[in-house]
């Protein structure tokens, strides 16, 4: 499958379209990260709409998770759901909720070593009182073209 950026996404103010082709068989070596998709069913639909304590909730993911939390900025929406993203030293969490349905969607990305983002996820179901859940995770892989550069985050 070849595409190229422009094509996905295209913007009539970009003074030339973006040339990147998107390819399916880019060579890897070790892994930069892991990323773990939380689906949440069944959960409390009044902590679901609560926009704090979520946001105390991610906060605790994070800190579970061994990461550094940056920033975090949420969104109540009427007449219900939040949306709330985390932005980590090492990548990121972010949450959707549905109460009406009991649901949310996780996401949690960390990279290094250092970090684990399966904790993250256990903080989070169980303090949205989850009846069940699917985990999905996998392992980000570095790209060889920059797998022997020397990478140190700089904050």
């Amino acid at each position: 499958m070849n595409q190229l950026l422009s094509s996905l996404h295209p913007n009539p103010g970009w003074a030339a379209p973006a040339i990147f082709p998107v390819s399916d068989s880019f060579p890897v070596s070790d892994t930069v990260g892991k990323h773990c998709i939380l689906e949440l069913y069944n959960c409390d639909p009044a902590k679901l709409d609560d926009e704090a304590f979520l946001r105390t909730a991610i906060t605790s993911a994070a800190k579970r998770a061994g990461a550094t939390l940056l920033n975090l900025i949420t969104h109540r929406f009427e007449p219900q759901g939040v949306t709330g993203l985390a932005l980590l030293a090492e990548s990121h969490i972010s949450i959707h909720t549905w109460p009406e349905s009991g649901y949310a969607a996780v996401d949690v990305f960390t990279c290094g070593d250092h970090t684990m983002p399966e904790r993250a996820c256990q903080v989070l179901a169980g303090e949205l009182s989850a009846g069940n859940h699917k985990l999905t995770s996998f392992r980000r892989e570095t790209p060889s073209a920059i797998a022997d550069v020397q990478r140190d985050p700089s904050l």
